[in-house]
């Protein structure tokens, strides 16, 4: 048993939470540079809880410039075991409407000017994305989506583009008929996968705030409209945080998915040909496996 420790990343229009107890902002220093934010500390239903806002308070950081290493690497070094995130993305289906909530549980990565991995060079690792999301989280958030009277579908493929322009209809309809994506957003990756590295559980809640410019009934992407939306979707996000926190509880055992030992058998650098200063930053992400005795 070990103790719980859950992290909200919250995205567009989300940048607190409410019912926090002993709510403190506290700064993290991290090897990668600093986090998005300072990070909202306290507990909620008696679990302890981390908030960061993925884009800064004020909305400073375009999703490709969100520090997602640092944001990672800072909720690790907080004593953070599962990260929910929630993040506004446009819809691809007809029945997952504006206002709807999908629990994403695949990806199709399109970002390409964005840092992907906290390894390389002097210590490569690779770890397994099959299933990128964390079944048990997932799970009890959808839990509390349904007790909290949100709609919410439970599986999607989420396509991540790099943004910061909204699609154009060809892409619309590509990653929509030929892609068989359900939703598409800018900041899920690579996010997802640096949970994934730092073995930390990962669950992706995507609040529909338009149908992207596919829908021939809704016209284009309109920021005023997506605004509207979000408003509504904040809300409900903070509920779903509300009831997901006691459902979870103060303690967990081991991820039976295995997400808290991705690392296990994923580091190919022998302990000789490491290089020192870049494992010397993997000391939260990974010290796990790499402080082990020889």
């Amino acid at each position: 048993m070990t103790k719980m420790k859950i992290a909200v990343i919250g995205g567009s229009g989300i940048y607190d939470i409410d019912g926090l107890e002993g709510a403190e902002w506290t700064s993290v220093d991290t090897p990668w540079g600093a986090p998005s934010d300072a990070i909202l500390t306290g507990t909620l239903g008696g679990v302890d809880m981390a908030f960061l806002p993925r884009h800064g308070r004020g909305h400073v950081h375009s999703p490709s410039t969100v520090p997602y290493r640092a944001n990672i690497d800072a909720l690790k070094r907080l004593g953070v075991t599962d990260v929910i995130s929630v993040s506004a993305c446009g819809s691809f289906r007809e029945e997952m409407a504006p206002g709807d909530f999908v629990l994403v549980d695949q990806f199709i990565d399109r970002t390409f000017a964005r840092e992907k991995s906290f390894f390389g060079t002097g210590c490569v690792a690779h770890v397994s994305v099959a299933h990128p999301t964390c079944p048990r989280l997932t799970d009890a958030c959808h839990t509390a989506a349904k007790d909290a009277g949100i709609t919410i579908h439970k599986g999607g493929t989420y396509l991540a583009m790099e943004g910061p322009q909204f699609s154009t209809l060809a892409e619309s309809e590509m990653y929509r008929t030929s892609w068989g994506a359900d939703v598409i957003g800018m900041t899920n990756m690579p996010e997802a996968k640096l949970a994934r590295e730092a073995e930390l559980c990962y669950a992706s809640v995507a609040m529909i705030t338009d149908y992207d410019s596919w829908h021939p009934d809704h016209g284009e992407v309109d920021v005023t409209s997506i605004i509207a939306v979000l408003t509504g979707n904040s809300a409900n996000a903070k509920s779903l945080i509300a009831q997901v926190a006691p459902k979870l509880g103060g303690t967990r055992t081991a991820c039976p998915s295995g997400c808290d030992t991705a690392l296990e058998f994923a580091i190919m650098t022998g302990p000789d040909k490491r290089d020192t200063s870049l494992v010397a930053k993997l000391d939260a992400v990974a010290g796990r496996v790499l402080n082990r005795p020889a």
